[in-house]
């Protein structure tokens, strides 16, 4: 199997010329009668070995971690740290492995985290709630500063969306030290990190409208990462999960699902939608719970949002150009629609 990343780096090295790698690309967009732009294609195996391997590292790595800690509470997540960046200096730098880079970017983030928790927790298990939260922007701007070191000497995909997350819980911990506020007044907050992430997941897809470079990948993940900030705060304002909600709450969450629906067609990017898929789920199912189907209010929810979901995937390409069609000239800074090749 050969990615796009790997076509990229052929052309970059003068293997191939940028025409064909070109021709490449609408021959596979001609045999999947789908446009490769609308696919969104993002790399996480390579093959079967990725998986493999990513088994004995993840064993590894928590071994490490657990002989580590066994010694010294800090001094499991100093060995994860070191041996995730250790390993990925063959199998992400020489062996370009997807999946195994990914698991070895989160360990190593979690490691470097992991060390100045348990640390802390060795000079004093029993901090101030307001020095805590210190603690955690600490913690949360020295791991995005880690996995900076990371994207500048491994450039994996994830990493930018991994920093981005850092940077979100920095901003959220210092404001809980500064304000003392609650829980739930961390929302605002986070959804106001999660549009923020979500532009910059809009900036580097601007950078490569036709996907085919890796900045397309960085952007995948950013808006992997900015989708639940957003979901997981709006629907938590409003009040779903707790307790009862009416039919109008209800009917405000399925009508967000639309706008996110939306929104998902415009960029060309499913992320929103499946990271507010079980808020819609409950929703509905309250709709038909009050509307007398109690024993099957799942059954009936499942059945419809299963339905709209395959007739979306199945009609994704004229209902973006429907949709692409109302944004003027804002739909030339978006990927761009294409007709799928007929068979």
């Amino acid at each position: 199997m050969y990615s796009e990343s790997d076509l990229e780096g052929a052309v970059a090295a003068g293997v191939i010329p940028q025409s064909a790698a070109d021709a490449f690309r609408q021959h596979i967009a001609a045999m999947r009668v789908a446009p490769a732009v609308d696919e969104e294609s993002f790399r996480l195996l390579t093959g079967f070995n990725d998986i493999f391997v990513a088994i004995a590292i993840a064993l590894l790595l928590t071994s490490i971690g657990w002989l580590g800690g066994w010694v010294k509470t800090g001094l499991g997540g100093l060995g994860v740290a070191v041996a995730a960046w250790t390993l990925a200096e063959y199998f992400t730098r020489v062996r370009r492995m997807a999946l195994p880079s990914i698991i070895l970017l989160l360990a190593f983030a979690g490691g470097v985290a992991a060390t100045m928790v348990g640390t802390l927790v060795d000079i004093n298990p029993d901090w101030s709630d307001q020095t805590n939260a210190l603690i955690a922007t600490g913690i949360a701007v020295v791991t995005g500063g880690a996995t900076w070191l990371h994207w500048k000497r491994f450039m994996v995909p994830i990493t930018v969306a991994v920093g981005a997350a850092s940077g979100v819980a920095a901003l959220v911990a210092l404001y809980v030290a500064v304000t003392h506020v609650s829980e739930d007044g961390i929302f605002p907050l986070v959804l106001i990190g999660g549009i923020g992430t979500f532009a910059l997941a809009m900036w580097w897809d601007g950078s490569d409208l036709t996907r085919t470079t890796r900045r397309s990948d960085v952007a995948f993940w950013l808006h992997l990462a900015a989708a639940p900030m957003i979901a997981h705060s709006v629907f938590h304002m409003l009040g779903v999960f707790q307790g009862q909600i009416g039919v109008a709450q209800a009917l405000i969450v399925m009508a967000l699902y639309l706008v996110f629906a939306f929104i998902a067609l415009a960029i060309d990017r499913r992320a929103l939608l499946v990271s507010s898929l079980a808020y819609v789920l409950y929703a509905l199912s309250m709709l038909f719970r009050q509307a007398g189907a109690v024993e099957l209010s799942m059954a009936f929810t499942a059945f419809v949002i299963g339905s709209a979901l395959l007739t979306l995937s199945a009609f994704w390409h004229p209902m973006r150009r429907a949709v692409i069609g109302t944004l003027g000239n804002l739909g030339n800074r978006l990927p761009p629609v294409q007709m799928p090749v007929a068979a």
